[in-house]
């Protein structure tokens, strides 16, 4: 069978270190249910002992939960070297477990305890007998291990000698500033856990040099039976090991278990992310929006053809979907992956339209979604392939106190050989006003009649976000039959463009229905 690793979890204590996070009662009783129960997390670390009241009612709140449901073995909280201080805060919320928060530098001990190493033990020993009186297991944690072990080993063996004649559950060994490299950390662990056999040994990560999640499977691989994690790697400075990361490392890497539940962490990264206004980036492995989406159209092919890109982290060990982005760099392959998953058939020639008009949008749109494709197609299938009029240029400044003022340039394909240029500026009450103002005063020259806009609707796709697609269409009535109506679209990332292109399709519908131009020279007479 696997060796199986512990998972303790401090999202709610050392997590809750990172700058401006704060969780309420109500958002740590969330996320503890959510990391106990569906995650699976072993340990959860829940806070620091002799903190602010309502710390106090929200971690009570937490433990009571927990005791109900069966999981208060799980629940520990950091406590300090003060007799019975932390011992008693600990046992009047209800829990029953205290992480001793230890020294594990000389150099911790001298300038911020401001004790030696002899008196600082007697005050472990001390806590741990307090904390017995009240039947409260105890781990510890020896708070900068790792600078101890680079600066002076020989206090840390000291120290470690001494505390494995305590009764201690676990000893914990913090990279508290983040200084090792996976090689010290795998040399160092595996030195303390030949030297106590007997012992059980946590490592918990910092990522300071980007290095946490490495180093925390270099612990596992030479004996840690624990590590310390946090959602999203959240924590101070820059956090710490990520819970995703380690759990997926441990399995696939290192090929041993854990009894995390693969398809609950990303939406316990939701949660977290949502709760502590810490927005996860988008290549975050695992977790991030983006890291299951190809964007090479080369990289879609081989898909197609052969699963050629794919690798052991697939979307769906993790309940999330693979996704082939729309953009400038697609190509035939990302386009029918997207058509096949909205039940959309086209034909060759369609969707040749369509890439190409997907290319023109991403000039423009940096993202777009398969939600924004439906209207894209929409607009592709109803351009006319050759139009009389092309909006060429059209600009709307809209200000506060001053009205609204456009500038269009439109050119129109007459009888002569090349294009008849013809350009305007206006103002309206709004955007689209201005814009209709400039397009009447190019048209009156053109002694054509425009139609009545008698509707005017605006749709993003649903769950669209402030940089998607927008699709403006406009219901107008027939320039000399008004019971006759008729609809345009236009797709854009900008409300007013995306309305002005709808109006660009209105216009090459009129010379069909009858609305005749003068010719230029006649015009000019």
């Amino acid at each position: 069978m696997k060796r199986t690793i512990s998972i303790l979890d401090t999202t709610l204590r050392d997590g809750e270190q990172m700058q401006d996070v704060s969780y309420t009662a109500d958002e740590k009783l969330s996320i503890a249910r959510t990391l106990l129960v569906d995650v699976g997390v072993n340990h959860l670390e829940l806070s620091s002992a002799l903190v602010s009241e309502g710390e106090r009612d929200a971690v009570a709140r937490v433990v009571s939960w927990a005791r109900e449901h069966d999981r208060v073995d799980a629940i520990e909280v950091l406590g300090f070297t003060d007799g019975a201080r932390s011992a008693r805060w600990i046992n009047e919320v209800g829990a029953c477990t205290m992480n001793i928060l230890g020294k594990g530098s000389r150099r911790h001990v001298e300038g911020q305890l401001r004790k030696n190493p002899r008196e600082h033990f007697d005050d472990i020993a001390a806590t741990v007998a307090a904390a017995e009186e009240r039947r409260i297991g105890c781990n510890i944690y020896l708070e900068d291990w790792s600078g101890g072990m680079l600066e002076d080993a020989s206090y840390v063996t000291d120290m470690l000698q001494a505390i494995h004649q305590l009764p201690l559950l676990r000893i914990m060994l913090p990279d508290t500033r983040g200084l090792l490299s996976p090689e010290q950390v795998s040399r160092f662990v595996a030195d303390a856990v030949q030297a106590y056999p007997d012992a059980s040994f946590d490592f918990h990560g910092h990522d300071d040099y980007g290095l946490a999640t490495a180093n925390t499977l270099a612990a596992v691989g030479a004996g840690a039976a624990c590590v310390h994690c946090t959602v999203n790697g959240m924590g101070e400075r820059a956090g710490n090991a990520p819970l995703e990361e380690v759990v997926v490392g441990i399995h696939d890497v290192l090929g041993l278990a854990t009894s995390v539940d693969e398809t609950k962490l990303y939406a316990a990264s939701k949660q977290v992310d949502v709760f502590s206004g810490r927005r996860v980036a988008p290549n975050k492995p695992i977790v991030g929006a983006n890291v299951f989406t190809q964007t090479a159209g080369i990289h879609a092919d081989g898909d197609q053809k052969g699963d050629l890109y794919n690798s052991p982290l697939s979307p769906e060990r993790f309940d999330r979907p693979r996704r082939y982005a729309l953009g400038k760099l697609s190509g035939r392959s990302n386009l029918d992956f997207n058509l096949s998953d909205l039940g959309i058939e086209l034909d060759a020639d369609q969707r040749g339209r369509v890439l190409a008009r997907i290319k023109e949008v991403a000039d423009r749109k940096t993202t777009i979604t398969q939600e924004d494709l439906p209207f894209i197609i929409s607009d592709v299938l109803e351009t006319q392939s050759d139009p009389v009029f092309e909006l060429q240029s059209c600009v709307v400044v809209s200000s506060i106190g001053l009205k609204p003022v456009a500038t269009v340039k439109l050119a129109h394909r007459g009888s002569g050989d090349s294009p008849e240029q013809l350009e305007a500026s206006a103002q309206g009450d709004g955007g689209y006003d201005a814009f209709m103002n400039a397009l009447r005063e190019i048209v009156g020259r053109l002694n054509l009649v425009l139609p009545t806009l008698t509707d005017y609707h605006v749709a993003i796709p649903a769950g669209g976000d402030t940089d998607a697609l927008v699709q403006c269409t406009i219901t107008w009535a027939h320039p000399t039959h008004a019971e006759r109506m008729f609809s345009t679209k236009g797709v854009n990332s900008d409300q007013v463009l995306a309305a002005a292109e709808a109006t660009e399709k209105m216009l090459n519908l009129l010379p069909a229905m009858g609305s005749g131009i003068r010719p230029l020279a006649e015009r000019q007479t």
